[in-house]
């Protein structure tokens, strides 16, 4: 190409503690990289750059991955710069084929394609032949996504690039510590605001004092906490103290007591059960089981495997309506036909069902092995957040942490009754006023054993 014919991409210029990404992908030729930076420190335009670059130089299809479509619309391929120009104008004109609106879709002149796409329909990618993506705001992307497509990229001989703030102790933690104990492989940059000076203390104190952002948030966002947890989670300073106490660890199964299940249903949605022992006073969950997409009988199937003594089976109120069975039949019953009888949680609302499970979690032990999506949900299971207000709204967010969080709600919903089970009424009685007035509680007080203020 004579040099009158040359396109130069030179609209982005790197900061300088981005420079170490370009290196790392175009001079050391990294092919996995994980980059953690505070928040408008430009982690999206450095990567949307790169993928350009490398969509130029290898003919190919290339994902550019938010966490759902809407996000990317607005953030990337509607997007604007701070500057009021669009994003997608780093790519020269004279280097666009044809661009399709509706599916987010620029064809170069090259035939590289490069689409922008919501990763909470990783499914839709199945069968796809991308050469290279990245996942941006990937601590909130669909934690199958990058599963679905990594073996793809791995025999083209693709890459990938994740850039994120943190969200608590989540997948994208997990895989940022994969990361840093494999520098052969992965590239994994961290930098907070101490270090980028892109924005000032003065200016975060500024807008944490006009409400703009919580002291918590700014931990998270500027100075790249994943300790943090998720802002406005409901359960993560009690996760905190239960590890803390050594309730998160090894749970075995005491085969001398009952094993209850505790049900979220799904059908198109996920169905999680929880699996549980009340031994003393500690509930001990010693197993879960999820999946999505298949029958009532499948999940009974599956626990019928187990080699438990069954006590309770506990289900929401939807179990008593009639389309997750075929045959027009309600769950409940579809359910006492193939031997299992589901006791129905009260129907609370979910605030006080959440104040149940805060109520039960100081007397909750959890495996760490198997019960490892409780966990996650545990410290990441939030408040709806209305950017309109800049407030948290008084009801949960759905993702992908409901359905376990629901579970768990279930049981804690529940424990009154399993605990009045079988129990003479002294020692109802003693339950409820060590319940009412801890273990050193005061004479004798009488009352209604299964009272739904208890905290048995």
């Amino acid at each position: 190409m004579n040099a009158e014919n040359q396109i130069c991409l030179d609209k982005f210029q790197p900061r300088s503690y981005q420079i170490p990404i370009c290196q790392a992908f175009e001079e050391k030729g990294y092919k996995k990289l994980i980059i953690t930076l505070p928040r408008r420190a430009g982690k999206d335009i450095v990567a949307f750059n790169l993928l350009i670059r490398a969509a130029l130089r290898r003919v190919g299809i290339y994902y550019y991955l938010l966490p759902d479509a809407v996000q990317a619309r607005r953030v990337m391929f509607d997007g604007k710069t701070n500057s009021g120009e669009r994003i997608i104008d780093y790519i020269p004109p004279q280097l666009i084929k044809a661009i399709n609106i509706q599916q987010m879709k620029i064809i170069l002149t090259n035939e590289s394609i490069i689409q922008f796409v919501g990763s909470e329909r990783y499914d839709s990618l199945r069968g796809t032949n991308p050469v290279g993506c990245v996942f941006s705001e990937a601590a909130y992307s669909h934690p199958q996504a990058y599963p679905t497509l990594s073996a793809i990229l791995l025999a083209n001989d693709g890459w990938v690039i994740f850039v994120s703030t943190p969200f608590g102790e989540n997948h994208f933690y997990k895989l940022f510590e994969v990361a840093k104990h494999n520098p052969q492989t992965w590239f994994s940059y961290f930098l907070t605001v101490d270090e980028t000076k892109h924005v000032t203390r003065a200016q975060i104190d500024a807008e944490i004092a006009a409400g703009v952002i919580s002291p918590d948030m700014a931990e998270q966002e500027y100075y790249c906490s994943f300790s943090i947890g998720a802002v406005g989670a409901y359960y993560a300073k009690y996760l905190n103290r239960m590890e803390l106490n050594s309730q998160i660890g090894k749970v075995d199964w005491e085969p001398n007591y009952p094993v209850n299940s505790s049900w979220d249903l799904g059908l198109r949605d996920q169905t999680c059960i929880l699996l549980f022992q009340l031994v003393g006073r500690q509930i001990n969950i010693i197993d879960m089981y999820q999946n999505s997409d298949v029958g009532l009988e499948h999940y009974i199937n599956y626990l019928q495997t187990k080699p438990y003594t069954w006590g309770k089976h506990i289900a929401p109120h939807d179990i008593k309506v009639r389309e997750f069975t075929s045959g027009g039949i309600s769950r409940i019953d579809k359910a006492a036909q193939l031997g299992f009888r589901f006791m129905v949680a009260p129907n609370l609302t979910i605030i006080d069902g959440i104040e149940s499970v805060r109520t039960a979690l100081p007397r909750i032990y959890i495996d760490n092995q198997k019960c490892r999506p409780l966990i996650e949900a545990l410290r990441n299971y939030r408040k709806e957040f209305d950017p309109a207000t800049k407030m948290y709204r008084q009801k949960p967010l759905h993702d992908m942490n409901s359905h376990v969080a629901d579970a768990l709600r279930m049981m804690c919903t529940y424990l009154p009754k399993l605990h009045t089970t079988n129990s003479s009424p002294e020692e109802l009685d003693r339950r409820y006023r060590e319940a009412m007035f801890g273990e050193k509680f005061p004479g004798i007080f009488s009352g209604d054993y299964d009272t739904p203020g208890s905290n048995w």
